[in-house]
């Protein structure tokens, strides 16, 4: 590659900085001739800022004056920077010197390429794909989330399985590459999911636009996961839920999307039930709490939807599900990425 577009590697930071002082030695290792390493700090009450000030001072430092969460906080962080690509990375992931370059070389093979992701995997298990992208990202016809690698709560072993890169529905924010222009053209993060599926979000509303979004098999990087709301965390369980029904408002078509909430409400109204009975009340009360948030919500318009993008809504979008993966996983047994028929996928 002769031309080097300006690449700007963006870790967000809310007292973090353990997670700083182990992990950025590698992302300072990253090997691009036009690179930029910005950490964007969330108003931390730690010594994140100083560490970092004191002990790479080649790093850019923007500070926000409050904790914004994960998607106010990257929305007001971008807004100082100017490259051609932003490489969105959580402060708990582990890089190799040449990570960037073949997301970099993938994504200027095609102008409709807007985001993309490399293979994540897990740092406590290397030989594991890891839960927050594994090797990219897909979604069911329900709204559910999962990945090719991992299936509700269960991870695979990479094997070699999924070396092969491609389209997916959505890119990790634990990893994410996205073009500037594709940013700026989506307003960036929807700032009522606050934390979690924001990255779903962006992406479903970049492939309405006609925008594709990549998995790329040659770059590899690890990750920690559950750095700052642990799986065990009952306002995680709030956010899945609530943004999860929000994702579904936002980016589906009122009659499709009505349909697929009265759906969910039964589908959620099961899964209170099996917190229940596996002891977890604060978990089911999350269950109740974002659905009844959502209710009371459900008919304000301060989002980024809008009739003009719901329009160009296209049911055929590479990497959505035409079935229930929780009834694949729960009763099927469907345990792999493989075992799911990929007739059914689009």
């Amino acid at each position: 590659m002769n031309y080097h577009p300006k690449v700007a590697i963006v870790i967000l930071n809310w007292n973090g900085v353990n997670h700083l002082r182990q992990f950025l030695p590698s992302v300072l290792s990253s090997e691009w001739p036009n690179l930029e390493i910005v950490l964007g700090d969330n108003a931390s009450s730690d010594n994140s800022v100083a560490f970092v000030r004191d002990n790479y001072p080649s790093i850019t430092i923007i500070q926000n004056d409050a904790n914004y969460g994960f998607t106010g906080g990257y929305n007001r962080i971008l807004e100082h920077l100017d490259a051609d690509y932003y490489i969105l990375l959580n402060s708990d992931v582990e890089v190799h010197p040449g990570w960037i370059t073949p997301v970099i070389e993938l994504m200027e093979s095609d102008p409709l390429i807007a985001a993309a992701a490399p293979k994540i995997k897990s740092y406590l298990e290397k030989e594991c794909f890891e839960h927050a992208g594994a090797a990219g990202g897909f979604i069911d016809s329900f709204g559910y989330p999962f990945c090719r690698g991992r299936i509700v709560n269960e991870t695979e072993a990479d094997k070699g399985q999924y070396e092969q890169s491609g389209e997916v529905f959505w890119a990790s924010g634990a990893s994410m590459f996205i073009k500037k222009k594709c940013w700026d053209e989506a307003e960036g993060f929807d700032e009522q999911f606050f934390a979690h599926m924001e990255e779903i979000d962006l992406c479903w509303r970049l492939k309405n636009k006609g925008y594709k979004v990549m998995y790329c098999a040659e770059s590899e990087v690890f990750h920690v996961g559950g750095g700052t709301l642990t799986a065990e965390n009952p306002f995680k369980t709030y956010l899945n839920f609530r943004n999860n029904l929000l994702l579904i408002k936002k980016n589906l078509p009122f009659w499709k999307g009505a349909i697929v909430i009265i759906s969910r409400f039964f589908l959620d109204f099961a899964a209170m039930l099996r917190f229940l009975t596996e002891g977890k009340r604060k978990d089911a009360w999350a269950v109740s709490r974002a659905h009844r948030y959502f209710m009371l919500h459900i008919f304000e318009s301060g989002d980024h939807a809008s009739s003009t993008h719901l329009k160009r809504y296209n049911s055929k979008l590479t990497g959505m599900y035409h079935g229930n993966i929780m009834w694949s996983f729960f009763v099927k047994k469907l345990r792999r990425f493989t075992d799911l028929d990929l007739r059914r996928f689009y």
